[in-house]
């Protein structure tokens, strides 16, 4: 019984949640971490990538890690 009430809290819990979601997202507002560069940050690594600059270059000039630009290259 007790089981039973758990899942039922549970189950209230998520769909609060659930909604607290939905209404940020309606005002505008997204979860999740910021990007480590901007648009204009990315552009240039890849610019400097078909320029032939090394990874480990660009990562350096932009301050972020050499895993950061390949995700950006990709």
């Amino acid at each position: 019984m007790i089981a039973a009430f758990a899942q039922f809290e549970r189950e209230i819990m998520r769909a609060r949640t659930l909604d607290g979601l939905a209404a940020a997202r309606a005002r505008g507002r997204n979860g999740g971490r910021k990007a480590a560069l901007s648009v204009s940050q990315a552009a240039l690594a890849k610019k400097l990538a078909l320029e032939g600059t090394s990874i480990s270059q660009i990562a350096a000039d932009l301050g972020v890690s050499r895993p950061t630009i390949y995700r950006v290259l990709s």
